[in-house]
């Protein structure tokens, strides 16, 4: 299990990371000019994608939130990105704080951060492993740790989705997402979110495009296609929807005034 003691790693700023693009866009400060550049160029072609960004923090919080009061302890986040308060552990043991939480990214800007993300309450736990996504082998054995797979666990996926190919032959999102489904216990649920051209098509391949020439490749996905993320599981009301819609509170009926934003949202449960 990587801590904050790990060996720092070498933090590219030749190119943009999605992480740190999301940051800049979150309003935070871990990111570098080369993120700007291709946040401010984005924004330019998709004003969504500010707000769209902190629809999808508060979608996370309003997802587990959910999922903590229907008795789940134990989390696991992957694709954690820069922490933002408040984060998973702390709206999940502000639930139970004996609640315990796995984070896992490949960012090095978030293994740096990573002991911030370690503070989580004294009856529950927080952990951070450094992985790709797409090792579901390494973050499964490792998570496992800390937790118990035989229990319910959330696994969570927050606006990381898109980010990953659907090909047999590459990335194989599907196939990866599944094989971590099949390692949860029943009584598990899956929260995810993903951008869709559904809503507001040229705007989002504009910001497709300009991802991909940052070297980000970037999957924009239809609602039948993200409807594949939960096959063989059951949806909670009020199903997939845009990310606002998904069990809003006040701000989110505010948000919803200032126009759409192109990313649905899902929670399920494992039968």
């Amino acid at each position: 299990m990587t801590g904050p003691d790990a060996a720092p790693a070498r933090i590219d700023t030749s190119r943009p990371h999605p992480a740190r693009v999301y940051d800049w866009w979150l309003g935070g400060k871990d990111n570098y000019p080369v993120d700007e550049e291709l946040a401010r160029r984005i924004l330019a072609v998709d004003d969504t994608a500010v707000r769209g960004a902190r629809a999808n923090r508060r979608f996370m919080h309003r997802a587990v939130r959910a999922v903590a009061e229907a008795g789940v302890r134990q989390f696991l986040d992957i694709g954690t990105g820069i922490p933002t308060e408040p984060n998973l552990h702390q709206v999940a043991q502000g639930v139970a704080a004996e609640s315990r939480v796995v984070y896992a990214d490949n960012d090095p800007i978030v293994l740096r951060h990573a002991e911030a993300l370690l503070h989580g309450s004294a009856e529950g736990g927080t952990q951070y492993v450094h992985a790709d996504v797409r090792d579901p082998d390494t973050i499964l054995r490792k998570a496992a740790e800390s937790l118990d797979f035989s229990r319910p666990v959330c696994l969570s996926l927050v606006a990381l989705t898109h980010y990953l190919g659907d090909e047999a032959d590459g990335d194989d999102v599907h196939g990866v997402l599944r094989r971590y489904v099949d390692a949860l216990a029943p009584g598990s649920h899956l929260v995810l979110s993903q951008v869709t051209p559904d809503l507001n098509p040229e705007a989002v391949e504009k910001a497709a495009a300009l991802f991909r020439r940052g070297g980000t490749p970037f999957f924009p996905r239809p609602l039948a296609e993200f409807a594949r993320f939960f096959e063989g599981l059951r949806l909670l009301g009020p199903g997939i929807i845009p990310v606002t819609g998904w069990r809003p509170e006040p701000v989110d009926v505010a948000a919803q005034e200032e126009g759409i934003v192109p990313v649905y949202a899902g929670v399920a449960v494992k039968p």
